[in-house]
């Protein structure tokens, strides 16, 4: 049984040659390796596709479009039954393509290896640039009528036959100015030929010549049904064969030439030159058509890690989920998974549970098929063993806040060598991470290890110690520098009537993190709709609501996932919606209708409680005023993080956290403080997705983490793929290994600067400087 691949929808309309290919992409998967494909104009069907054994594809195709076998790959044969349109078979690269019909403009173009059988003509340019690497068998192209004109133009090796079959009619069976640049190659014709250029021979057959044909023709003849015309074809005192000649038979033509210096000199400047009243210049350095060192018009640069991969740039906590892929792909699974601690102390609680990922929302694999599970990468480092700290300091660094920020903060000053205390006034640790969110979205035992661990590097806490003006004073007193990380936790409440009726969402939200079960009706409206919205919403249900509605006055800011969840119990959302007053029947909107409601609760976010410093050194919005560094601009050495600077995510003020004590580490060595940025982000443009194979999105069965090696597409981070050192026509590029690492390095002597590297690497690591 083979595949039944069909261009058209239940409705009979014909669908895109995307879907097309994804039909034949799913089959593959499937294990199928025989296709029945029905088309209509879909492109590049038959290739390039391959099977992991190595067992052998076919394919038989109706009414295909342009490049019908183009990048065929060897163990692929495919029928057309009837004519094919342009770029049939073009950069065949070992396919045996047999088309049943005639061929369009630029048949075999470019064709590598493989055979290529055409059962009548062929259109314009076809065969042009044909090409032999020794290492391969030469490409095949075989024409049972003839060739549109300019055909075999720029052929650098390869065989080609046009038999001449019904076309007496035609002056040339090569049309016009054929073969003109051929370099190489040889090609059998049967009939007249016209217009060849003085490049090439047009030679009587040897012995080698004639046996080639009868061992080829039948075969030909056979596999486009054709048998028939084998006696009319075996007359080899109708054929001729071309091929190129040598350079030194050409240079040998153009002996009488003058060269081009002297054209420089005599015709184009000098005494007499047409430019010589304007141009002075002695020409004793000409640069070629072709050139190296300082002569070349680009020069490529190895550019590992000078740009951020998209999910780095978009990670606000800055973790270079590249190098882990590819410290995974090494074999370093232990520096893998241990790499990221020294990003964030929170890779499953955080990474692998409650963030949003806006990493993976980058990721440059979801061009192709999907992201990299950026969240299974987390929890792989749930367990991972702490890195080592360095030597101590004796410094001490007071942290305000047990949250995600302050734990992140604490943790990256011990790695660093500092002393650090957190002040926390809950009676224990973990912040928003532990006091607000849901266990089903966050296991407590997660939570737990990762904060066991920040415990465990030696971070001092004291938990139900709230800070007022007093103990902050003592703080300064007692400590090196300060990290204020004490969040934001008084909800915003719109003053509107009846407002005292509103329970806050996170006291709510605390409150069923605590076993505490409040208490809500059957009928639940939430006012905002934002994440922290969609949080309290799933409480609410947690706590017996039978219904129960979110509104917000713009387009909800919550997360797709979070919002799925929430509507898949049954919940609601509507907005735009303004709230006019709150009493015992519920809410009344603006707009006149009355949502009913038995409890309803606001959250529409939190303000940071700054008490505890002095007012100058707020901002207007009433947050800590920090310059571009983090430290306040009126308390040197007192940092700011995380809410307490501007509302964001947890992964926000993680990512605050480690630049904090990393800003500190250079206050406590007396450094001027400069901001630290990352790199620029590498353009979608320098990486060559093409070359990796896409997974059928609706097949895609993700198990194991450590799998997405073969995924990652490394952006920006060399992959140490080689594919640059073996591609480089000149073999300018070599790998060395220094003390630590590896580096690829381009010789200046040997490189002409053709972009053949940049072009092919898969990472966007080579980067072309134009020369000025």
């Amino acid at each position: 049984m083979s595949a039944e691949i069909i261009g058209f929808d239940k409705n009979n309309k014909r669908i895109s040659t995307q879907q097309l290919l994804q039909q034949i992409y799913a089959a593959l998967e499937r294990g199928e390796t025989e296709f029945q494909v029905l088309s209509s104009g879909h492109h590049d069907i038959g290739g390039p596709l391959w099977t992991e054994d190595g067992t052998p594809l076919k394919f038989r195709v109706k009414n295909p479009g342009q490049r019908v076998g183009s990048f065929g790959l060897d163990g692929t044969q495919i029928i057309v039954d009837g004519p094919a349109p342009a770029d049939a078979g073009w950069l065949n690269a070992g396919a045996e393509l047999i088309i049943k019909g005639d061929s369009g403009d630029t048949t075999a173009h470019c064709a590598a290896a493989g055979k290529i059988f055409v059962a009548g003509r062929v259109g314009t340019r076809s065969g042009s640039l044909m090409k032999h690497d020794p290492a391969y068998e030469a490409p095949q192209f075989w024409i049972l009528k003839n060739t549109g004109s300019f055909s075999f133009e720029f052929m650098g090796g390869g065989i080609a036959v046009v038999c001449g079959v019904d076309c007496d009619q035609f002056d040339s069976v090569l049309g016009d100015r054929s073969c003109a640049g051929m370099v190489g190659g040889t090609i059998y014709v049967r009939g007249p030929v016209k217009g060849l250029p003085d490049d090439v021979w047009l030679l009587e057959l040897d012995d080698a010549d004639r046996e080639f044909l009868l061992q080829g023709l039948p075969d030909f003849l056979e596999k486009i049904d054709r048998r028939q015309k084998l006696e009319e074809v075996s007359d080899f005192s109708q054929w001729k064969k071309i091929v190129a000649k040598t350079y030194e038979e050409r240079r040998l033509r153009h002996a009488m030439r003058i060269s081009m210096r002297e054209f420089r000199l005599n015709k184009w400047v000098g005494d007499g030159g047409i430019f010589g009243d304007v141009v002075t210049d002695d020409y004793n350095h000409i640069a070629g058509l072709v050139n190296s060192g300082d002569d070349r018009l680009k020069i490529p640069h190895w550019q590992n890690k000078a740009f951020c991969a998209p999910c780095e740039a978009a990670c606000p906590s800055s973790i270079p989920t590249q190098d882990r892929i590819n410290l995974l792909r090494e074999g370093k699974y232990k520096e893998a998974i241990e790499l990221v601690l020294k990003y964030s102390p929170f890779p499953g609680s955080v990474c692998g549970e409650v963030c949003p990922n806006p990493c993976m929302d980058a990721c440059t694999r979801q061009y192709i098929d999907l992201p990299v599970s950026m969240q299974a990468l987390g929890k792989l480092s749930i367990e991972a063993q702490s890195p080592e700290p360095n030597a101590e300091s004796g410094k001490k660094i007071a942290v305000i806040g047990g949250g995600p920020g302050g734990l992140s903060a604490a943790w990256h000053l011990r790695l660093l060598g500092h002393g650090a205390t957190i002040i926390e006034a809950d009676k224990e640790v973990g912040g928003k991470l532990r006091q607000v969110i849901p266990s089903d979205r966050l296991p407590a035992n997660t939570l737990g290890s990762e904060i066991q661990r920040v415990k465990e590097m030696g971070v001092a806490i004291q938990t139900n110690a709230p800070v007022d003006k007093e103990m902050f004073r003592k703080l300064r007193e007692d400590f090196d520098a300060i990290v204020i990380a004490s969040g934001a936790h008084n909800p915003v409440v719109i003053p509107f009537p009846g407002h005292e009726r509103l329970v806050k969402g996170l006291e709510f939200l605390k409150d069923v993190n605590n076993g505490l079960n409040p208490t809500v009706g059957e009928k639940v409206v939430v006012i905002g709709a934002g994440n922290a919205g969609m949080d309290v919403c799933l409480g609410a249900y947690a706590m017996g609501a039978k219904q129960v509605t979110a509104i917000d006055i713009q387009r909800p800011a919550a997360f797709k996932k979070e919002i799925d969840h929430f509507t898949a119990l049954g919940g609601k959302i509507e907005w735009p919606v303004f709230t006019e007053k709150v009493d015992k029947q519920g809410l009344h909107t603006k707009d006149g209708r009355l949502l009913d409601a038995d409890t309803i609760i606001i959250s529409i976010g939190e303000r940071p409680d700054l008490s505890y410093i002095p007012r100058d050194w707020l901002s207007e919005r009433g947050m800590a005023d920090v310059d571009e560094c983090g430290q306040l601009v009126k308390a040197p050495g007192v940092f700011a993080i995380g809410d307490t600077i501007e509302p964001g995510l947890l992964t926000h003020a993680i990512g605050h956290g480690r630049e904090a004590a990393e800003q500190i580490d250079d206050f406590l060595a007396g450094k001027q403080l400069k901001a630290k940025k990352k790199p620029p982000m590498i353009s979608q443009s320098c990486l060559s997705k093409e070359l990796f194979r896409p997974h059928n999105r609706s097949r895609f069965n993700f198990t194991d983490a450590t799998k997405e090696t073969s995924r990652c597409i490394s952006c920006g981070t060399c992959r140490d793929c080689g594919m640059c050192l073996e591609a480089c026509p000149e073999g300018a590029i070599r790998r060395e290994e220094p003390a630590t690492g590896f580096e690829y390095i381009s010789d200046d002597h040997l490189c002409i600067g053709c972009g053949i590297c940049a072009g092919m690497c898969p990472c966007g690591i080579w980067g072309m400087e134009q020369v000025v």
